[in-house]
């Protein structure tokens, strides 16, 4: 596979080149990508700008990972319209490119994330389930169109709807290690809310597996078939670390300190691999007690 990425400097992307020979990284600054990473080529391209046609010679899989951060910063306007514009014209612009290559890549995986299907408490979702109608649903769903309409030039196009990644060196984890491990943690808000969850290695290997099954297409969850609640994750995280998880933070304390940006924390969303599993995935580290065990273990 000759692959090509984007958002290859972040928490995923690093976990993914490192399994791919030679990638491709797209953006804004090459020279600085290819001096802190090893084994990678780099080219230039700013989300916002046309990109290149020329960039995708002799490449066959595109990883489109690249977005404006959702946990950085405060949810105000010009926030959310980063957000969005980052997505959905950084998607459009790759598309683009892609349509206007002679021979494209045969495959496009593009992130989304389970934020799509909105807040449903303990309804069971998969692939089918449709979209909910907050800020972060609206966004996923225009992100997967964007990136839907590159079938019109013989691409095969996968949404990789991803959970809460799960790892030792980035994603949510490290977040939340020193209030657990000085025994301030606690549940969000009731704690009765869904988080659906991957293992940063599982998330890596079920993207490559996805990119190498023709078969898949469209959107595809990457979570486990082991979704926890809050209340749940909360009290195996402290078990895993010999801590008390006793001061659960209110729900109005979260929306007073973070904003908007608290809804996403104590939406639920209890979602199915579906798709990975009627395609034969396996994955390596289903059950949250061990997927803790091994992340903490590396730390």
């Amino acid at each position: 596979m000759k692959a090509m990425m984007s958002g290859g400097t972040g928490f995923v992307g690093k976990h993914l080149a490192a399994r791919l020979d030679t990638p491709i990284l797209l953006g804004r600054n090459p020279a600085r990508i290819q001096r802190e990473m090893q084994g990678v080529e780099a080219r230039q391209w700013d989300l916002g700008r046309p990109l290149d046609p020329a960039v995708f010679s002799g490449v066959d899989t595109v990883f489109h990972l690249a977005g404006e951060s959702v946990f950085k910063g405060r949810w105000n306007a010009e926030k959310k319209d980063r957000i969005l514009r980052s997505r959905v014209e950084g998607t459009k612009n790759l598309v683009t490119a892609l349509g206007q290559t002679p021979n494209p890549p045969a495959t496009l995986l593009c992130a989304s994330a389970i934020g799509y299907y909105g807040s449903r408490g303990a309804e069971m979702l998969n692939e089918s389930s449709p979209a909910g109608n907050d800020f972060l649903a609206t966004v996923c769903k225009s992100w997967e169109e964007e990136a839907r309409k590159a079938e019109e030039f013989g691409i095969r196009v996968v949404s990789l709807r991803i959970g809460v990644v799960l790892g030792a060196d980035g994603g949510a984890l490290p977040q939340m290690l020193l209030p657990f491990k000085l025994g301030l943690g606690g549940r969000l808000g009731s704690g009765d809310q869904y988080m659906s969850w991957i293992h940063i290695d599982d998330l890596v290997s079920l993207m490559l597996h996805a990119a190498g099954d023709k078969n898949i297409k469209g959107p595809i969850n990457a979570v486990t078939p082991n979704p926890v609640t809050n209340r749940e994750f909360t009290a195996q995280l402290a078990a895993a670390l010999h801590r008390p998880a006793l001061l659960p933070v209110p729900g109005f304390a979260l929306k007073i300190a973070l904003g908007e940006f608290a809804e996403v924390l104590l939406s639920s969303q209890r979602v199915l691999p579906e798709t990975a599993l009627l395609s034969g995935f396996h994955f390596a580290h289903p059950v949250l007690r061990n997927a803790l065990a091994d992340i903490l273990s590396s730390r």
